[in-house]
């Protein structure tokens, strides 16, 4: 069974994104090492199959930027040769991603287009869970529809299905998102 997962992505990556063009284009990859600035996708636990949503937390909001889900989880030294050259040039279209040491690298089909201005909504942050071998948990440091701070979404984390499709929902809608009880 596919599992969700999120990753946190600092607010200097994402305007480094915005500021390059990112915006609207599709994720295809993302890169994974043994640090807590780029932790290890593989010791997550992740699968092909799995989805992996990019989150950001900025000025008491949440943001999921996009999605990618997992076709291929390669080993970074190995990528050159196990890629076709197609997929090794989008190595090179996704560089700001790779952060620090990378160790590994998550190859999927073009996810929904990247936007920096979904944020989701309130009420949904404060039902938003996570599950584990301890159990579930909901997301921690959110008071009131707002996100106090984002210790508890650094590193790899999998939610339950129903937050998973909630944030599925979110992501492919058109237009901006957030919707009215978004958090202003």
């Amino acid at each position: 069974m596919a599992n969700s997962c999120t990753t946190l992505w600092t607010n200097d990556l994402c305007r480094e994104l915005e500021r390059s063009g990112y915006t609207g284009q599709r994720l295809t990859m993302l890169f994974g090492g043994p640090h807590q600035s780029l932790p290890s996708f593989q010791r997550a636990g992740v699968q092909p199959g799995d989805r992996i949503y990019p989150v950001r937390a900025h000025r008491a909001r949440l943001h999921v930027p996009g999605v990618l889900e997992v076709a291929h989880i390669l080993p970074y030294e190995n990528v050159g040769s196990a890629l076709p050259d197609d997929d090794c040039v989008k190595l090179l279209d996704w560089r700001p991603l790779k952060t620090g040491c990378v160790t590994e690298v998550l190859v999927g089909p073009p996810g929904a287009p990247l936007r920096f201005d979904t944020v989701v909504p309130g009420s949904l942050l404060e039902r938003l869970t996570y599950t584990s071998r301890r159990g579930e948990r909901l997301l921690k440091h959110v008071e009131d529809g707002r996100l106090i701070r984002s210790a508890s979404l650094q590193g790899i984390y999998r939610l339950v299905a129903d937050s998973a499709e909630e944030l599925d929902e979110l992501i492919r809608r058109d237009g901006p998102s957030g919707g009215a009880d978004a958090v202003r």
